[in-house]
């Protein structure tokens, strides 16, 4: 399948802090792939270096197959950007500000997705940006991103300011129009409920590395908790890469991991942890896999 996004090698620094070092992904076309990281891992940076803001400290970032720093105006347009923190235009109301943007897109523009989705969000046409909340900001700007009809969207957490049903109104309705229209998108969101009703793929991003890349699908049928029970006061000590995170509070001890249960259960015994009675095996959703590889703190 033909990459729309290729990002080879990347490194950054931000003075002597590394990001990260050695980045490489591919965003195959028509698939949704979410990052997920905590706080300071690089998820807005990556972002940044997608949209041609930020030059890496090595490394190169392909988009339709041109470098993005030197990438031909004309295949720009492809590329529906939104950035955290964005900024509209707050003296214009719903409908001056789709006949703005729209000059910009005289080949291209969809109106209609627009007003698609505002009539869902409830947006009445004369409505002032001014007076609107963080949330629906956001999503007027999406509106304009839709109408842009751009073949990739990258979106820096989209569902900000949202109420949970909005949020859910939204994603169900990106998805579709996504999958309707064959587009491409890389985006970043804090909250983990949108990703996993939402993205195809998932990068899965620690402090200067990814820590997987799969689909979501694979990750959730493969990653699993273990748990077993312990005597009060062990501290685990183990250095097998294959076991992220494990922990003990009390009597309960837990770690988790993509290998089979057999094969954890020998590398616990070869370990030396104490466990008494049975391993037991339980499957995640997306926030628990995702705390469970980049650990609770």
């Amino acid at each position: 399948m033909e990459s729309v996004i290729s990002c080879q090698h990347l490194t950054h620094y931000y003075g002597k802090r590394k990001i990260y070092e050695d980045l490489s992904f591919e965003v195959p076309q028509g698939r949704i792939l979410g990052l997920l990281g905590k706080n300071g891992t690089g998820k807005t940076t990556t972002i940044n270096i997608l949209s041609g803001y930020l030059k890496p400290r090595s490394g190169v970032c392909r988009i339709f197959g041109q470098d993005i720093q030197t990438m031909d105006p004309s295949l720009r347009r492809r590329i529906g950007l939104l950035i955290e923190g964005h900024v509209q235009y707050q003296f214009m109301n719903i409908e001056q500000i789709e006949k703005f943007y729209a000059r910009f897109y005289p080949n291209q523009w969809r109106r209609d997705a627009y007003y698609e989705l505002m009539s869902k969000l409830k947006v009445a046409p004369k409505q002032m940006i001014s007076r609107m909340s963080c949330g629906q900001r956001s999503q007027v700007a999406l509106g304009l991103i839709l109408a842009q009809n751009p073949d990739l969207l990258v979106l820096d957490d989209f569902s900000i300011g949202l109420d949970p049903g909005y949020r859910r109104l939204f994603v169900d309705y990106l998805r579709e129009f996504v999958k309707a229209e064959n587009k491409t998108v890389f985006l970043t969101s804090h909250i983990i409920q949108d990703m996993e009703r939402l993205v195809d793929d998932c990068i899965i991003m620690d402090y200067g590395r990814i820590l997987t890349q799969q689909p979501l699908q694979q990750i959730l049928q493969t990653l699993h908790r273990y748990s077993a029970t312990v005597p009060e006061g062990y501290e685990p000590q183990l250095s097998d890469a294959e076991l992220y995170h494990p922990a003990a509070i009390r009597k309960h001890f837990e770690v988790y991991s993509f290998l089979p249960p057999d094969e954890v259960k020998q590398r616990l015994m070869k370990a030396g942890v104490p466990m008494q009675g049975e391993l037991n095996s339980e499957s995640l959703n997306l926030e628990d896999a995702f705390i469970g590889l980049t650990g609770k703190y």
